[in-house]
């Protein structure tokens, strides 16, 4: 089952509300947060890219960047421009793009149910980039962002969701950067905050869809806190972490595509011939040509497109991982063929998010950067619950959710 509980969370007032929303951190270098920050003192920026307001080049590591961040936190709430509320609640955050819209159900998550594996994961992460976010957390004593599960599909939960979307929104705007809609509800019937609590301890898992460094620092702050307090009784605010949920049907995953710097010296006739080895190539001539299936890939050579159609027996549709494109491509080109074993390390290769269209990668081809580009099929919610369920882990940059959850609507404090 799953535990999840309302909580006091520190928010904008309304009128100053897209004053303090931001990008998340890890969308944008720190030059993009200066700049999209500028002269609003009100940015969250400053305490989620708190570099900002040092010199250009100050490391965001530096011990005195986290240090600004907790002292631009308190700033904030000494100022109004972040307010507690005065009961615990929960929250529902919807997002439109492109005409449609997901709800989340903002909640606190049970630290617990991440280290037992109730909270599944889909993807390694890094002990550098979750040793950064925890240093953030401690600092603030807060989780300034949330991250991003999915759940079951709930028809109560969904019920009570459309009942509330019906009513005037707390926040309701238009980012600037990605022209999407964000708007947000404050739950506050004592009987619907019960209802959200007991549907979602009817649910075996939750699965962390986006942002699996903030899950597994948030966490293990918490754990920590358990661990250091000689007087714990579980009760404690450092027990959960800010999560929004969305049922999994909603959610939007986009293609995350390749861009690769040489053919490990390969003439382009010389991969072409490799490639037809494990699959079916087909020239689709100059238009952009997007993937239509699974196991097709799109690849972009010398100013032409090509189909890829995996051939049967490169791949195994029993297996929860070698049935993914991501896999296949991976082992049969990227590996095989122009010898790129690390996706994490090797600097021969970039990757590049669906929204920005197939376009971007025809543009970093045709100016020379690059050498070739290589477009995927989008991965499934169910394929990446499948992957959970099974203890597995997908390959590297795997999955591209839109659209991002902006941060600054809900702080959760852990004290």
């Amino acid at each position: 089952m799953a535990t999840v509980k309302p909580f006091r969370g520190l928010r904008p007032p309304r009128e100053l509300v897209e004053k303090v929303e931001s990008r998340p951190y890890d969308v944008l270098d720190s030059e993009e947060a200066r700049q999209e920050a500028g002269d609003n003192e009100m940015s969250l920026y400053h305490i989620i890219k708190p570099e900002i307001d040092f010199p250009v080049g100050t490391s965001e590591y530096d011990p005195r960047v986290y240090e600004q961040a907790a002292r631009n936190f308190q700033k904030f709430q000494d100022n109004g421009w972040l307010v507690q509320d005065s009961r615990e609640h929960y929250y529902i955050y919807a997002q439109t793009m492109n005409g449609k819209t997901q709800y989340g159900l903002v909640v606190g998550a049970w630290v617990n149910d991440y280290m037992e594996g109730r909270i599944k994961k889909h993807e390694l992460t890094r002990r550098d980039k979750e040793e950064d976010r925890m240093k953030h957390v401690r600092v603030n004593d807060a989780n300034m962002e949330p991250v991003f599960f999915a759940y079951p599909d709930n028809a109560v939960l969904d019920a009570l969701i459309t009942r509330y979307a019906q009513t005037e929104p707390e926040y309701d705007f238009i980012a600037p950067i990605d022209g999407f809609r964000h708007q947000f509800w404050v739950i506050d019937d004592d009987d619907d905050m019960q209802t959200i609590t007991d549907e979602f301890a009817k649910m075996p898992s939750l699965y962390i869809a986006d942002g699996h460094h903030r899950s597994a620092a948030a966490a293990l702050v918490g754990a920590e806190k358990q661990r250091l307090n000689p007087h714990h009784t579980g009760q404690e605010e450092y027990n959960y972490f800010m999560a929004v949920c969305f049922q999994a049907s909603q959610l939007t995953i986009l293609d995350y595509n390749r861009v690769v710097k040489d053919l490990n010296g390969l003439s382009s006739e010389q991969f072409i011939e490799k490639l037809q080895q494990c699959f079916t190539v087909e020239d689709k001539g100059t238009d952009i040509y997007k993937p239509q299936q699974l196991h097709e890939f799109s690849l972009y050579l010398d100013s032409h497109w090509y189909s890829l159609k995996a051939k049967d027996g490169t791949y195994d549709d029993s297996d929860p991982i070698g049935v993914l494109d991501v896999d296949i491509s991976s082992r049969l080109i990227l590996d095989q063929i122009l010898n790129i074993g690390d996706l994490r390390s090797s600097k021969r290769i970039d990757f590049v998010g669906g929204l920005r269209g197939l376009g971007e990668l025809k543009r970093r081809v045709d100016s020379g950067e690059m050498r070739a580009a290589l477009a995927l099929y989008p991965v499934s919610m169910q394929q990446i619950i499948d992957i959970a369920d099974s203890g597995k882990i997908m390959p590297p940059k795997a999955t591209w959710f839109e659209p991002k959850l902006r941060s600054g609507l809900v702080v959760h404090k852990l004290s």
